[in-house]
């Protein structure tokens, strides 16, 4: 029964996010970008597929973290302020049934959106390849059409599945502006935890590396799903450090799932 609630309400998030104007937009932009690459990776001299698969791979996680944060805000925070949650809730849905079920839809929606900027790339890169002379892919550190783009692709999907876990706990509680801004501020941060942690090698030292250190275990490592500069380069990724940093991110966002909930289910919506 449970299942099945979770399932609707997912179903019926996804759909929501598929209607949204912002959605189309993003992803429009993101697909433009990802074309527009292969313009701009011909400035580069023998850098050029390097350029593409940068462009690509940065589109890829911008566009992914602005739908997290914008349609993943919109689709709870605002449901709590024009009040159309209520009719919801006074169904057999209860709240964590809720909230699960908008966070399962959006990693849906989000799942469609990589889906189709990883094939417009692959395209795209196709392309250049079919394009470019024999004796300039000799050059080439990695393929064009290189598999272990799919790494990279696949990492910042589940980053993605950590900023929409932390975008659904502010929106428990706070409106979708600060929502969006807590979002944003804490994805920024979230980049430079191994610098916070380092801060003593640099000559940091008291209260304030303390601190920093507190804060860095408490922010997401999202530098875990980093593996960008690796798969453009050739370089290679061990499974070992795939898999770990899958792992940290399905916990992670468990962990704020059920704080979400937690807050959800004492909130007072009279």
């Amino acid at each position: 029964m449970t299942l099945r609630l979770v399932r609707a309400v997912a179903l019926n998030t996804f759909r929501e996010a598929v209607r949204d104007r912002v959605f189309y937009n993003l992803l429009l932009f993101a697909v433009l970008l990802l074309g527009a690459s292969l313009v701009i990776g011909q400035l580069g001299a023998g850098q050029d597929v390097k350029i593409i698969k940068d462009l690509g791979l940065a589109a890829s996680l911008l566009f992914g973290v602005g739908i997290a944060i914008f349609i993943g805000i919109q689709l709870v925070a605002r449901e709590v302020e024009r009040r159309s949650v209520y009719p919801t809730l006074a169904k057999p849905v209860g709240r964590g049934v809720f909230l699960v079920g908008k966070y399962v839809g959006l990693l849906l929606t989000l799942a469609v959106n990589m889906a189709v900027m990883t094939i417009a790339l692959f395209l795209v890169l196709a392309v250049y390849w079919q394009l470019t002379p024999a004796n300039v892919q000799a050059v080439w550190t990695a393929p064009a059409v290189d598999p272990r783009l799919l790494i990279a692709l696949l990492l910042i999907y589940v980053e993605l599945a950590v900023v929409t876990a932390i975008a659904l706990l502010f929106s428990t509680y706070s409106s979708a502006l600060l929502s969006a801004t807590f979002t944003t501020a804490v994805w920024v941060a979230g980049q430079f935890v191994q610098d916070l942690r380092t801060l003593e090698t640099i000559g940091v030292s008291g209260p304030t590396a303390w601190i920093a250190s507190a804060v860095s275990w408490v922010l997401p490592n999202l530098a875990l799903f980093d593996v960008k500069a690796e798969v453009v380069h050739g370089v290679p990724v061990s499974a070992l450090q795939v898999a770990a940093a899958i792992f940290y991110g399905i916990a992670y966002s468990g962990a704020l799932l059920l704080l979400a909930v937690a807050i959800f289910r004492r909130r007072d919506f009279k």
